[in-house]
């Protein structure tokens, strides 16, 4: 992702919750939640952190803050990496495709844009939190499983409660990938391996593997 796609500081006087939450996505993209603290962005923007405790509570209501944005830009990441549908492209093969790209999209994420993905997902403090709870990839994991089910491709008896393991095993591949031993493997590796288990998860749900249509984790899914 790059780095233009962090807003450019917007504190004019009166926005500076904007520009706290800007700058606290410029610091946890290579610092994560840790380089959040209330002393250094609030010096990043100009002002003292008393100023800051207008807008926010206290640290931990910033950083949830920040982690909200944080969980949006995986969630864009993971939608940029969905395929368009071509007239072409039978709707159960198009299904397939897009639950597929969730999957390595979030995994292409965690990889690539670790701090951000460890402030939104792999810190306690700032947890899952979106609009009404829901994070953002949770709410395109759902809208895809059950764009399965209106293709035709799963019922609604094998799409029930599916979203849990396709979360956790595409998070704990994910985790392994940039905290775990795999995170030493050649990339190369780590893009097989993740296509292998997202694979393997989709089948899993009762999808004929004749939908699939094997590519590489780091190539998008656009065709």
């Amino acid at each position: 992702m790059e780095a233009s796609r962090v807003p450019a500081r917007p504190y004019h006087h009166g926005d500076l919750r904007a520009a706290l939450i800007a700058e606290g996505l410029r610091a946890a993209r290579s610092g994560g939640a840790a380089a959040l603290g209330m002393r250094e962005l609030t010096r990043a923007v100009g002002v003292t952190p008393n100023a800051a405790y207008r807008h926010f509570a206290d640290r931990h209501a910033l950083v949830l803050a920040v982690a909200v944005e944080a969980q949006e830009l995986v969630a864009r990441a993971m939608h940029e990496r969905m395929p368009s549908i071509g007239r072409d492209v039978a709707p159960a093969s198009a299904a397939v495709d897009r639950l597929r790209a969730v999957g390595l999209g979030y995994i292409h994420f965690a990889r690539t844009e670790r701090g951000w993905f460890e402030l939104a997902f792999l810190t306690q403090e700032a947890g899952p939190v979106g609009v009404d709870g829901v994070p953002p990839p949770y709410q395109l994991l759902v809208e895809a499983l059950d764009g399965l089910v209106a293709a035709g491709v799963l019922t609604a008896a094998q799409r029930a409660d599916a979203e849990w393991p396709c979360w956790s095993t595409v998070h704990g591949f994910a985790d392994l990938a940039t905290r775990g031993p795999l995170q030493h493997q050649d990339p190369a590796v780590v893009d097989a391996q993740a296509a292998r288990v997202v694979d393997t998860v989709i089948r899993g749900l009762g999808v004929a593997p004749g939908l699939l249509h094997t590519r590489p984790s780091g190539e998008p899914e656009h065709g």
